[in-house]
């Protein structure tokens, strides 16, 4: 420990009760310094143990921890943290540690304004008048970068997008002006520019108020653009730490190599990625130089074509009038069978509008589709059904999209059977079995319930359930946004896997464009509603037309490189 240390953990470990189980050993000692003034990183995949790290600092574990040795210390300004009580720890928080947590709109109460919920932290905590806490609320929400913070003040967290939520959080966690702020996944599922943004406030904020952050995070090459030095952990154990430059330059663990080269890059054009076990040996490498399987015609038949496409909302003004609120604007595309048209874009561009609107899960203002020589907007519910077997939706939270109360089975037995694509329920069951070992889960899997599995897993599971009725065009609305890097790399492997064997075409939707680089054969810009630059992927990333799209790519986090 030297004299510029602020945080020092030392031999921390934690474990979990389990029914009729051994304990679970979320963290396995584990020791780290944060220093003063710095950002360290914490980086690994879920499950590794960085949260409850966090947590442990923060005094935030659930009441489930069966124990923590007497070894294990949290020390700050000599006073072991893990050893005061709740009262000394509850004072603690905001003025010495605060933390930003994952999701936001979680942690946001939604039935209180912004300023209030700021407030209340000012006026609790450092015991300001009402007058004095709203002005401080409003240079709050000035300094995080909102726009109009005396309005956004009166606004409750479900009026704002996902960044200005993010940007409420930070404001709320400086409130107290902490000398360590703790953001745990605070860019997960935002969009690339909003993501740099926020990673550009914090450096800021941290140079302004001269304080330390603890960066918890699965993506390195995100880790690379803000951390002085980095914590790599796995299976609650330190794999490797050490400075950015080291870490990137020359790691030393295999695991630290793994995450480096999981995550796709706009680089090169892989037929496969990585994933984790390839580099540890858990078993036989697969090279990037497999040969893909796809359909060999180069000018595949089309098998949906958008004709400007357009979709509005209407939101009434007072009793009488309304007024119309134009999400999707003269859309018009063209995607062929076997191949991946990617659609990009900030959140509220019309993306997963689009989606739905092509679904009919959306009714079109205008326009019409056409799917497999049939324009499909005309048709009657009835006339409609067949096409709903052929045209699938995986939507981007796997578990709010599967029914809690139904095994896995259930779901995926039903829609064999209400689409009829087996003859009885033996071989819905049999066919159902030979989904989920196509997308690599066992049998097992049959029987339990989505709550019992990772977010990998279940996103396989919608995977499996919407590849059962064996159908001709999938919609991938965001479905690797919040998966670790490796379980990326896997199911993005297993979808091109898929679309070799079947000839299924995708319409992928997403905000990363370096997984619309890998997994895309041709790409669309939205803007507001609106398509800015549509084309062939290698042409449309190595010669952007449009400011837009070149804002995106840069965008892309790249890591200490980014900064050679």
């Amino acid at each position: 420990m030297t004299a510029d240390t602020l945080f020092f953990i030392e031999h921390l470990s934690i474990a979990f009760r389990r029914r009729q189980r051994n304990p679970f050993i979320a963290v396995n000692d584990i020791s780290f310094a944060i220093r003063e003034n710095e950002t360290l990183a914490i980086v690994g995949e879920s499950g590794s143990g960085k949260s409850v790290t966090a947590l442990a600092i923060i005094g935030l574990l659930p009441n489930i921890v069966t124990q923590i040795p007497v070894s294990s210390r949290i020390m700050y300004h000599e006073r072991n943290i893990l050893s005061i009580s709740e009262n000394e720890r509850r004072k603690m928080r905001g003025a010495d540690f605060a933390m930003i947590f994952q999701e936001p709109m979680t942690s946001l109460n939604p039935v209180m304004t912004v300023g209030n919920q700021i407030i209340e932290v000012l006026r609790f905590k450092r015991h300001f008048s009402r007058t004095a806490a709203r002005q401080r609320c409003i240079q709050l929400l000035d300094e995080v970068g909102l726009p109009d913070p005396e309005r956004t003040t009166t606004h409750f967290p479900g009026q704002l997008s996902g960044g200005q939520q993010q940007r409420v959080m930070i404001a709320m966690a400086l409130a107290c002006e902490p000398r360590l702020l703790i953001a745990d996944e605070p860019t997960t599922a935002l969009d690339v520019t909003v993501q740099k943004q926020i990673i550009a406030l914090l450096k800021k904020l941290k140079a302004r108020h001269q304080m330390s952050i603890l960066f918890i995070s699965h993506d390195l090459a995100l880790v690379g653009e803000i951390a002085d030095r980095i914590v790599v952990m796995r299976h609650g154990s330190i794999r490797e730490q050490g400075d950015t430059s080291q870490i990137f330059l020359n790691p030393q663990d295999h695991y630290t190599r793994a995450l480096l080269q999981c995550r796709p890059t706009i680089d090169d054009f892989p037929n496969r990625l990585p994933v984790i076990e390839d580099f540890l040996g858990e078993r036989s490498r697969v090279h990037s130089d497999i040969v893909k399987k796809t359909i060999e015609n180069r000018n595949p038949p089309i098998l949906l074509h958008a004709d400007k496409i357009y979709k509005s909302f209407f939101r009434h003004d007072g009793l009488w009038r309304k007024y119309e609120i134009p999400a999707v604007k003269n859309i018009s595309f063209t995607l062929r069978r076997g191949q991946t048209l990617g659609i990009v874009g900030e959140s509220g561009s019309g993306k997963t509008t689009l989606g739905l609107t092509l679904l009919r899960l959306r009714r079109a203002t205008q326009g019409n589709v056409t799917f497999d020589r049939q324009a499909i907007f005309s048709l009657s519910d009835q006339e409609f059904l067949p096409f709903r077997r052929r045209m699938q939706i995986v939507f981007q939270n796997p578990y709010a999209s599967l029914n809690p109360r139904f095994t896995v089975g259930q779901s995926l037995i039903e829609p064999i059977l209400l689409h009829r694509v087996a003859p009885d329920r033996k071989t819905a069951i049999e066919q159902a079995l030979d989904w989920l070992s196509r997308v690599g889960l066992s049998h097992d899997v049959f029987y339990k319930f989505p709550h019992e599995f990772s977010g990998g897993q279940r996103q396989r599971i919608a995977l499996a359930r919407a590849l059962t009725v064996r159908p001709d065009l999938l919609i991938l609305d965001e479905p690797v946004s919040a998966l670790d890097v490796s379980v990326q790399a896997q199911i993005l492997n297993l979808l091109k896997d898929i679309q070799d064997d079947f000839g299924i075409s995708y319409l992928f939707i997403s905000h990363d464009l370096a997984v619309v680089h890998f997994l895309c054969d041709n790409v669309m810009v939205m803007r507001q509603g609106e398509a800015t630059e549509i084309g062939n992927i290698r042409e449309i990333f190595q010669n952007p037309k449009s400011d837009y799209t070149q804002q995106l790519l840069d965008s892309i986090p790249r890591g200490i490189l980014s900064h050679a």
